[in-house]
């Protein structure tokens, strides 16, 4: 049984990231946990909350107990660069690239268990509430049929087109035409 997790996007470089991640390759899901706990790097914390989430997906999911977890694989790939720039002497710049690492994290279970997926129950419907549904299509169909085709012209019927400068429809609100139109553009 493989359990998975992804951390995308992640504003660390991934050979930062590595250095805490190869750290854990293997352990149990317990010894990981406690060794990102206690470990100073600033990649410890993303990988700590990656490994909760990991288990987190085991135990609600499949019903695996985290004392049967262990990490069979742990990967962590380039992201996206974002490109910034420095200015430096006579004019120039340079090109700053800020690094991003895709995490993915596979828990394996030391034993074979039996996965116990929830079943979902049933919605059962009382005639009640289909009657009700019922009664509610009925009076929209005869609100709809009673409708007559004058009301549908006036729905459809285009607004009156009077000339009147842009300036003029403007105007009403304290001063915003004069602001938009200072020059004389048309």
């Amino acid at each position: 049984m493989e359990i998975k997790a992804n951390l995308n996007y992640l504003r660390i470089s991934p050979r930062k990231v590595r250095l805490v991640t190869d750290l854990i390759k293997g352990m149990d899901v317990q010894e990981a946990e406690i060794q990102l706990k206690f470990l100073t790097k600033k990649a410890a914390k993303p990988v700590l909350k990656l490994l909760k989430s990991a288990i987190a997906n085991a135990e609600h999911n499949f019903g695996i107990n985290k004392d049967n977890l262990y990490i069979s694989e742990i990967q962590v790939n380039e992201g996206p660069r974002f490109k910034r720039w420095m200015p430096r002497a006579m004019g120039r710049a340079d090109l700053i690239l800020k690094r991003t690492s895709h995490v993915k994290l596979v828990l394996g279970t030391k034993k074979e268990v039996e996965v116990k997926k929830k079943k979902s129950k049933p919605r059962v419907i009382k005639a009640e509430e289909l009657e009700k549904d019922k009664e509610i299509e009925k009076q929209l169909i005869q609100e709809k049929e009673t409708e007559t085709k004058e009301d549908i012209k006036e729905k459809t019927k285009a607004p009156s087109k009077e000339k009147t400068s842009k300036r003029k429809l403007l105007t009403g609100v304290k001063g915003l035409g004069k602001k938009i139109f200072r020059r004389k553009a048309f």
